[in-house]
């Protein structure tokens, strides 16, 4: 878990070496990670994003806000790794976000990082897992307002137009999910 006090440089570095040991693994396997080429090549680009977000997490609630965003991303390394710059139109602020993505060949899992411009001096701990038949799921222990969770993200309905996110919370080891946001992407 990343310390929460880190700086902002240390936690960029920390993103940042995870990418170059993909960009290592992958020169070092002269095929290349079979996942850095074609996993998020559906993401390149810019989108429209359309969000449905639960105002509370984790206190049983149904209260939904829903709002605009859109978002940009591009390889980096070679294709061992990926950005995308986010905005966030929210009914109480816009703001902005940055997800890292970058390929570990030894495990042949994907890390996703999250940056927040709402708070700059820290990464949140990293997801990771894999695409299988079209479908990401990556999966993170985490805490949220002090309670333990376990964090998935998850990629489905990929099209060369569209594609869905979402994210959900377990306090019971995965055994049961609470999804607490759900993007919806469309190409602009």
């Amino acid at each position: 878990m990343i310390d929460m006090n880190m700086t902002r440089r240390s936690a960029l570095e920390i993103a940042l070496a995870g990418g170059a040991a993909a960009l290592a693994g992958s020169a070092a396997n002269a095929a290349g990670p079979p996942a850095a080429g074609g996993d998020w090549q559906f993401l390149v680009g810019r989108w429209h994003v359309r969000h449905r977000k639960l105002r509370e997490r984790l206190v049983g609630s149904n209260d939904w806000m829903e709002f605009d965003g859109s978002c940009e991303n591009w390889p980096i390394l070679g294709g061992a790794a990926n950005v995308d710059d986010n905005i966030f139109h929210t009914p109480d602020e816009t703001y902005r976000g940055v997800g890292l993505r970058a390929y570990d060949p030894a495990t042949r899992q994907w890390a996703i990082w999250w940056l927040d411009s709402r708070a700059t001096d820290r990464l949140d701990v990293p997801v990771r897992g894999t695409f299988e038949s079209g479908v990401g799921a990556f999966l993170a222990e985490d805490s949220w307002k002090g309670t333990p969770v376990t964090v998935r993200f998850r990629w489905s309905d990929i099209t060369p137009r569209s594609a869905k996110w979402e994210q959900a919370f377990s306090t019971d080891g995965g055994a049961t999910w609470e999804v607490n946001w759900v993007m919806h992407f469309t190409r602009a």
